[in-house]
């Protein structure tokens, strides 16, 4: 497959699609972690940054060493995942470790077969931890909507518009590229007005 690595569109191709992979899942390790300690900030300055209640290092951090997994747990309990979940997350990170230890061999090799099966394992749980977040935290918590049904399958979480906004432009068209740049200029320069 040298001829594919020699093959500027290819390779150009493959880099995207790797560098947006690895993106992804950072994104998704941000929004199992970030989420929930920005749940337990109590507070915030300059100086130190955010602090966070002691509960959460007793009811999270406690869970597992490493902040990734005590937070899947905690997320676990919470019934917002369940094992089915914590499974795509280690295939998408195997995935993940894959592409970034042995990127060069796999730009000549190609890249793995199943990666469009972990990019939609992965949208899949990140759509399911934001959607549960914004349903069972956001939503249940704000007053505008005491009372108010809200259609779950109308909601977008905003990892998942940031990352279809990315893969759009990258991997697609000039034509649509050019319009999500033409639509952030419009935006642009009526908020400027």
């Amino acid at each position: 497959m040298l001829e594919d690595f020699l093959s500027p569109a290819v390779l150009r191709s493959n880099l995207i699609v790797a560098s947006i992979y690895i993106d992804a899942f950072d994104v998704l390790k941000s929004t199992i972690v970030e989420r929930i300690r920005s749940f337990y900030t109590v507070s915030f300055d300059k100086k130190s940054g955010s602090r966070t209640d002691a509960k959460y290092e007793s009811e999270v951090l406690s869970r597992n060493p490493c902040p990734v997994y005590a937070s899947l747990a905690w997320l676990k309990e919470s019934h917002a995942i369940d094992d089915t979940d914590i499974a795509i997350f280690e295939r998408v990170k195997k995935c993940r470790n894959d592409i970034a230890h042995e990127i060069p061999r796999m730009l000549i090799d190609g890249l793995p077969p199943d990666l469009a099966a972990r990019f939609f394992e992965m949208f899949g749980l990140l759509d399911k931890i934001g959607r549960w977040w914004i349903v069972n935290v956001d939503i249940a918590t704000d007053p505008q909507f005491d009372g108010e049904q809200v259609d779950e399958s109308s909601i977008v979480p905003g990892p998942i518009m940031w990352l279809q906004l990315m893969m759009d432009v990258a991997l697609g068209s000039e034509e649509d590229s050019r319009k999500h740049l033409d639509e952030f200029r419009k935006l642009t320069h009526r908020a400027k007005e």
